[in-house]
């Protein structure tokens, strides 16, 4: 009886070889995030009053266009109404950001009375209010994070209800 022994060259991947294509899909799968589209605000409330601050509690509500989840794990904006230093905000939470959805930004603004005062009255009146809102946040997906300029500017009009 004729046995043939037919050997395989048993190939192998060396290690180099699969972190050049694991780390190529990774930098096929990260785009930049677009820009995160700001709605509307609810639920403003005063948390705390003071004669030189004061702090406000309110929901910002904003779209994210972007066909994947992001993390939002911090913020650091400074707010400013008609061109006046109204207040500062700088919370470590993290927040979920769904694809192609609508989602919350709760924020605590530490209030400096002294420029409220010069803001509050047109803002109580239902007038239009130029803001301004500039800083940073700190946005990512699976434990990496980036930060990102925030320089947004545009009218809005409060009322009380």
């Amino acid at each position: 009886m004729y046995v043939s022994m037919i050997t395989l060259k048993k190939q192998t991947l060396s290690p180099l070889f699969i972190l050049v294509i694991l780390g190529l899909f990774t930098l096929a799968g990260c785009r930049e995030p677009k820009e995160l589209e700001y709605r509307d605000f609810k639920n403003l409330s005063t948390e705390k009053i003071g004669f030189s601050t004061s702090t406000i509690k309110l929901e910002l509500v904003y779209f994210n266009p972007n066909s994947f989840g992001l993390e939002l794990k911090r913020t650091d904006l400074d707010i400013f109404i008609n061109g006046t230093y109204l207040g500062h905000t700088a919370q470590e939470h993290q927040i979920h950001i769904p694809r192609k959805g609508i989602f919350d930004l709760p924020l605590l603004i530490d209030v400096d009375m002294k420029n409220a005062y010069k803001n509050a009255l047109p803002a109580l009146f239902g007038q239009e209010v130029m803001v301004k809102v500039t800083g940073t946040v700190k946005l990512g997906k699976a434990n990496i994070f980036k930060s990102f300029p925030v320089n947004y500017e545009g009218k809005q009009q409060f009322s009380l209800k």
